[in-house]
Parts: C-alpha cells; structure tokens; sequence
C-alpha cells in the first residue's frame, strides 16, 4: 500500500494524557473514514470468490491470513461463498493494510488557579526527553515563600505529549475472468494505537458497514466497541 509503509512490529512507547487513558478505559467506539467506489458490483447470489494479499510480501503469511479471513467472513456475511483456490473463485478479493510511523502531540491542560491551594498540595506532571523518549516525572507543587503565594512555575499549564498513528486498509474487487474492477475502498483512522492486531479487525467492520455504500462518498464510521457488540 503507498499510503502506509510497514512497521516494524515492536510496541512503540507513547506518552498518553491522563485524560485519554480514561477515555480508553471506558471503550469509546472506533471511528473510521470509508470512501467506497463500485462498478457492476453484483448484488451477491453465491458468487465464489477468494482474498488475495495485494501486496505480495504479505502473501503466505499467517498475519495476513488472520486479517485475509475477517474480509471473508464479511463477505461470506453478505452473501458470496469463498473458496480457497483463487482459479476456482469469481471475483478476487485484492486486501491490504498497514500503519504510519506515528507524529507527536503535544496537549495543554490549564491549571487550576486556586490561589490559596492549586500550587501548595499535589504534583505538577513535567515532560522530559530521553534517549528511549518522552518521559513525565511528577514534582511537588511547593512555594518557600509562605502560605498565600501562588508560585507561577508550579502554577502553570501541564503539557502532555503523545504520539498518534493513521492505520489504514484496501479493498479492491475484480471480476476474474476478464480482471474488471468492480469495487474499491479506503478505511483510515487516527488512533494513539499502532497495534495491527486491534486496528485491522475494526478497519475490517468499519469497511463493511453499509456496504458497498454509495459510490464516491465519503463517510465517517462507529465501530462499536468489542464488549458492546459481545452484548448484543
């Protein structure tokens, strides 16, 4: 995919706000961009067709395969019937995916300004660099002058900074007898994760809601999150 170049799959470390860990803790839905364009796309009526990696350094491979089967239970979900060998299949299911290297953020949150408490109690987060990256350390907020100064170094905006990805996905469809595109889509999302294994499925879903959608158009998608759908 030219849009995403692959990464290497350690856990890149980022330093998340206080403020976004909680918003993860309570597992806010998954939102994604989807533009989806199609042409003679048959309505499904068990047409047989396969998913192919359209990058050909992912063919073979178990991550691959692992994503290459959410796409075709989707489908499967729809209406078509994979098959395994592609010159048994009808139409070829061209996927792929990939993740950016990330970009910093920085995020101010202001301070309170309580004169008489807000810089004497607690801890002032402060963001320091090192070699394996951004690090916070926690300072006690403190004045030596006495009771009624408000210090304004510890009374200061704490500043946050983080990393966040752009994760994407392809799904190209063409009609093997003749290699006539019959469908294409993008799913992008913004996210403080660059983990594939919880990006991908969700990119999956995301592409597949209201499918095949209307052509040319653009549309912003909710993925519920995973408990939530367990529930239903």
């Amino acid at each position: 995919m030219n849009a995403f170049t692959k990464m290497a799959r350690g856990l890149k470390m980022a330093l998340v706000p206080l403020a976004l860990l909680g918003l993860a803790a309570c597992a806010s839905p998954f939102r994604a961009d989807v533009s989806r364009f199609q042409s003679q796309l048959p309505v499904p009526a068990g047409q047989t067709f396969t998913v192919v990696a359209e990058d050909p350094a992912l063919a073979g491979g178990i991550e691959f395969r692992t994503y290459a089967q959410r796409v075709a239970d989707e489908m499967a979900a729809l209406g078509y019937t994979p098959v395994n060998d592609p010159s048994d299949a009808q139409l070829l299911v061209r996927f792929d995916y990939g993740v950016d290297n990330g970009r910093e953020r920085v995020r101010s949150v202001p301070a309170a300004r309580d004169p008489f408490y807000s810089s004497w109690h607690g801890y002032t987060p402060v963001v320091y660099r090192t070699p394996r990256g951004p690090r916070v350390a926690y300072v006690p907020r403190y004045s030596p002058w006495g009771w009624g100064w408000n210090d304004s170094f510890f009374g200061r905006d704490e500043v946050y900074s983080y990393t966040v990805y752009t994760s994407g996905i392809e799904l190209k469809i063409d009609r093997a007898s003749d290699g006539q595109r019959l469908f294409e889509g993008e799913a992008q999302a913004v996210s403080t994760s660059n983990r594939l294994q919880h990006l991908v499925p969700n990119l999956v879903e995301a592409m597949f809601t209201g499918f095949p959608g209307n052509s040319g158009e653009t549309v912003r998608i909710s993925v519920a999150p995973e408990n939530s759908r367990a529930r239903r």
